[in-house]
C-alpha cells in the first residue's frame, strides 16, 4: 500500500468530458485556485489522441502546483503521461495487472466498489490506495449506477484502513450527511465544474474536511 504518496482527503474534482483542452484547463485551474489537491481526468466521449494530449497537459498543470493527478480507467494513459495514479472500475484491468517499477508498484490505485464492501476489502488486501463508493445520491453522469446505503461509508470506515471516497450525486446540501458518514474525499464532477463560481465551490466542498465530524 502507498496512501504515504497522497493524502486522499477533500475535495476531489473529476474533470467533465470537455473538447476544449484550455477551457479545460482554464475550468481546472478555478478549482485549483480555491483549494484543489485532487483531480482525476475522466473523458469517456473523446477520441485517444486528445485525451492523450489533454491527459499531458493536465499532468503538466497539476505538478507545478502540487496537485495530485490521477487519470480514470487506462493505467496505460496514466504511465504515459506521468500521472500520480490510476482509478479502475469494474471493467478495467486488475488492480493486480500493474507492473511494479523496480519491486514497487508506481502508480497510485483507486478502485470502485459500488455498493460492495466485500470488493473493497479485496482491493484493499490486493493494494488499493483507496477506494470509492456509489453512486451515493442520484447522478446525471452514471443514471442507472446502484445507490448505497450511507451506513455502507459508516461500515467501510470501520473495516477498511484506505481512505474512502463518496462518488455519484454529491452537492454541498449533501455534505453534512457525508462528512458524518466519515468519508476521506468526495468525488465531483457537476456540483463543482457547473457552479457560477468554481473557485468558490472549491473553497466550500473543502471546508467540510477542515473539521472533524
Amino acid at each position: 500500500m502507498s496512501t504515504e504518496r497522497c493524502a486522499i482527503r477533500g475535495l476531489y474534482a473529476i474533470t467533465p468530458d470537455i473538447a476544449d483542452t484550455h477551457r479545460l484547463q482554464s475550468l481546472v485551474q478555478l478549482a485549483i485556485d480555491g483549494g484543489l489537491t485532487l483531480l482525476q481526468y475522466r473523458a469517456k466521449t473523446l477520441p485517444l489522441p486528445l485525451r492523450q494530449a489533454q491527459a499531458q497537459a493536465l499532468t503538466a498543470q497539476c505538478a507545478s502546483q502540487n496537485v495530485t493527478f490521477i487519470v480514470n480507467d487506462d493505467a496505460a494513459l496514466a504511465q504515459a503521461c506521468g500521472a500520480a495514479g490510476v482509478h479502475l472500475g469494474r471493467d478495467d484491468d486488475p488492480l493486480e495487472s500493474l507492473e511494479p517499477v523496480g519491486g514497487k508498484r508506481s502508480l497510485l490505485v483507486g478502485v470502485s466498489c459500488y455498493d460492495s464492501l466485500p470488493r473493497a476489502e479485496r482491493a484493499e488486501a490486493s493494494g488499493a490506495d483507496y477506494v470509492a463508493f456509489g453512486s451515493m445520491f442520484p447522478s446525471s453522469t452514471k443514471p442507472d449506477a446502484v445507490q448505497p446505503p450511507l451506513s455502507l461509508l459508516g461500515e467501510a470506515k470501520r473495516r477498511l484502513r484506505v481512505p474512502v471516497v463518496a462518488i455519484g450525486g454529491i452537492t454541498l446540501s449533501r455534505m453534512d450527511q457525508l462528512r458524518n458518514a466519515g468519508v476521506d474525499a468526495v468525488a465531483v464532477i457537476t456540483a463543482l465544474f457547473d457552479a457560477p463560481d468554481i473557485k468558490k465551490a472549491a473553497q466550500q466542498f473543502n471546508a467540510y474536511f477542515e473539521e472533524t465530524p
